[in-house]
């Protein structure tokens, strides 16, 4: 297994332990379809949630946060939808949103509703 993908699961391990901590229940993570990948999936209260984490040992080249860009942004959003509607769940009707975790070193960003 390659170093980075290491780091990455690494760091969604870290991110989803954080969000169960805030009171998330995991649902999935690494969720596969042709329009890209979904890092988690988890629930908050009666709101599914897709979290884009992202790592960053340092921020010589910009912070996790700064390689959320809007065409990846794009990018997950068809994901989720391709996920909720592989559920049978309808995204015009199901309460959702996409969060990023954005782990700078030891450093956690969690925004959400981006």
């Amino acid at each position: 297994m390659a170093a980075s993908t290491q780091i990455g699961q690494l760091g969604e391990q870290k991110a989803r332990q954080y969000l169960e901590d805030q009171g998330l229940s995991f649902i999935c993570a690494n969720y596969s379809a042709k329009t890209g990948e979904l890092d988690l999936v988890m629930q908050d209260n009666e709101t599914i949630v897709c979290i884009e984490v992202k790592y960053r040992d340092d921020d010589a080249y910009g912070s996790a946060v700064d390689f959320v860009t809007p065409s990846k942004l794009r990018k997950v959003k068809r994901t989720f939808e391709h996920y909720l509607l592989s559920r049978g769940l309808n995204p015009i009707h199901t309460l959702m949103r996409v969060d990023v975790v954005a782990l700078d070193g030891n450093k956690l960003n969690w925004l959400k509703n981006v």
